[in-house]
């Protein structure tokens, strides 16, 4: 049996074009978006914008707000502390009852389609979305990580 399939993807230096491109082009059905605030200064890549830029091209979107990096994590990240983001995240989110919850959904979503994880950070390694990626691919799914050219 083939493994299920997630992909994840920043959008840091991203053209909105060619982010959606690269959903597209991976067979991506529902974009993840884990951030904590939906909200973003480049163009496009705002909750609502997003949702109807994705439903153009066939792509759906889902906000896993509980799934998103509290304001002290985005602020160790964008200082360097990629170690400390992690802590914060594990500990601080992951942990509690409503963050659980919506993992399982978060999983129960993937394992029916391609699903894509959305955060900011162009590179994965140092973002929330690897914690994910990763405890989803203990669960036996095959994780991509898409970068947008």
């Amino acid at each position: 049996m083939k493994k299920p399939r997630l992909f994840t993807i920043g959008y840091e230096g991203a053209d909105l074009d060619r982010f959606l491109t690269t959903l597209q082009d991976a067979g991506v059905a529902v974009l993840a978006d884990v951030r904590a605030v939906a909200l973003s200064r480049k163009r496009g890549f705002s909750k609502s914008a997003l949702r109807e830029a994705l439903s153009q091209r066939e792509i759906g979107y889902d906000h896993f707000i509980r799934l998103g990096t509290p304001k002290e994590g985005r602020q160790a990240a964008r200082a360097g502390d990629a170690a400390m983001m992690k802590r914060i995240y594990c500990e601080e989110v992951l942990t509690t009852p409503e963050a659980e919850e919506a993992f399982e959904q978060l999983a129960d979503l993937a394992q029916q389609q391609p699903v894509c994880l959305l955060c900011f950070e162009r590179d994965p390694a140092i973002c929330h979305r690897r914690i994910l990626s990763d405890r989803l691919r203990d669960r036996g799914m095959q994780v991509v990580d898409l970068t947008v050219v």
